[in-house]
């Protein structure tokens, strides 16, 4: 897949179908779309992503910053999905005074070559916010190019949404979540040496740093998977703090894999949580800790 980011200054030689959107989380709403372009790629035309980085929201100060799948992560999915490019657009104050109809026929038509766009029904782009489907529908006819504007998807009367998502997971409803998701809630990134306890007391454990801008779950103890050089494999992992080993207080992803030995450091992993299954606590001592620790890993082994 390519990537083009942190300029504004680039050319798609080829027709293209470009999925426009913020795209946190990937979603089911936003598969409809991608799924839209990825259908073009039999037509001949590349199949494109065009996101905006920092999303709106964050640049306009309208969130904390924290989002559902972190740069890396949506870059992960559209890789394995089929996505041909990935234009990760800079929003800066230059960029958002675009007015709406020069960021059509400048960005999309002349930059990008789109033959086909395809957006949310709550689109909006350019300056002030200015422009949305009508607008692209209306210069679409004008600048030879079609649009597909795809409809919310709702489960059980709820529309679909990065926001709705972002809840259930900061309330712990990770089975929820993956509802909406279509997949389940993961943390991905690189295995980076931690302080070595569980090795001690006979748990060897792998941990990630999560992404700073990564939004988290409650702290506490998950029912997981991981995903280690395209094999999946049964774990259990505790998100937050170690309040038994450390005082830190730096949020850390700590999983045990089931039937797995070797050294993962430096490698690439996928954490997938699947169901809350304790909080995080502090022990009284490792024994404790130990313990604990047994009890959660045979309740892993005994959940289908």
């Amino acid at each position: 897949m390519e990537i083009i980011s942190r300029t504004t200054d680039f050319y798609l030689e080829k027709d293209t179908a470009a999925a426009i959107g913020k795209f946190d989380g990937v979603h089911i709403g936003h598969r409809r779309l991608l799924e839209e372009v990825l259908r073009c790629k039999k037509e001949g035309l590349k199949a494109c992503v065009f996101t905006f980085d920092p999303p709106p929201s964050v640049f306009f100060g309208q969130t904390d910053g924290r989002e559902l799948t972190s740069g890396e992560e949506k870059r992960l999915l559209f890789e394995r999905m089929g996505v041909d490019i990935l234009i990760e657009f800079p929003l800066t104050p230059e960029t958002a005074a675009i007015p709406p109809e020069e960021f059509v026929s400048r960005i999309l038509v002349e930059q990008m070559n789109v033959r086909l766009i395809v957006a949310g029904r709550d689109l909006s782009f350019g300056a002030k916010g200015a422009g949305n489907a009508a607008l692209l529908q209306k210069m679409g006819s004008e600048l030879d190019f079609r649009v597909k504007i795809i409809e919310k998807v709702c489960i059980e009367g709820q529309e679909v949404s990065s926001t709705l998502i972002r809840q259930q997971v900061e309330e712990g409803n990770l089975t929820l979540a993956k509802q909406f998701l279509g997949m389940p809630f993961f943390i991905a990134g690189k295995v980076v040496r931690g302080n070595q306890i569980g090795r001690t007391i006979g748990f060897p454990t792998v941990n990630l740093m999560p992404d700073a801008g990564k939004l988290l779950p409650p702290a506490g103890v998950y029912f997981s998977e991981v995903r280690v050089r395209d094999k999946i494999y049964r774990s259990i992992t505790n998100v937050g703090c170690k309040p038994t080993v450390t005082d830190a207080g730096i949020a850390t992803v700590e999983t045990y894999l089931y039937d797995f030995s070797g050294d993962l450091y430096g490698e690439d992993i996928e954490v997938y949580l699947h169901e809350f299954h304790r909080p995080e606590q502090r022990f009284e001592s490792l024994e404790h800790l130990k313990h604990q620790l047994e009890t959660d890993i045979r309740a892993g082994a005994e959940r289908k």
